[in-house]
């Protein structure tokens, strides 16, 4: 293990103490509270949609979540141990064939559901 992928452990252990991150998978509803400062104030600013897509790299894991907003369409992309991603909340799990959902941007309404999976692995208690 070279000296970055080191630094990358332990920015990754650092974000894990602080928060916990659930396993979520693309086709599920997360919502996300991201920090959002403006001026000298902070608050928390919830998005909430469907999770699109996931890269998995080390401290530089991403994941891709779309909601439409008034008729449009809005992705948002997420660095999973980025400071300003305060927590995630897995609202309900969707049962998909697929690693990237990126089909779903040609699609609106009924023709855009996904299938609640009614089965899934629970994380392991430790």
């Amino acid at each position: 293990m070279n000296i970055v992928d080191q630094i990358g452990k332990k920015q990754m252990e650092n974000v894990l103490a602080q928060r916990e991150i659930p396993e979520f998978a693309p086709g599920d509803t997360v919502r996300v509270d991201v920090k959002v400062v403006e001026g000298s104030r902070e608050r928390i600013q919830a998005f909430e949609g469907v999770c699109i897509a996931r890269k998995n790299n080390g401290v530089n894991s991403s994941f891709t979540v779309r909601k439409l907003s008034y008729g449009e369409g809005v992705e948002r992309v997420f660095p999973l141990y980025a400071p300003q991603v305060a927590g995630l909340t897995v609202i309900r799990r969707g049962r998909v064939r697929r690693a990237k959902l990126y089909y779903l941007r040609g699609r609106t309404g009924k023709a855009a559901r996904i299938a609640e999976k009614t089965t899934y692995r629970e994380a392991p208690s430790s």
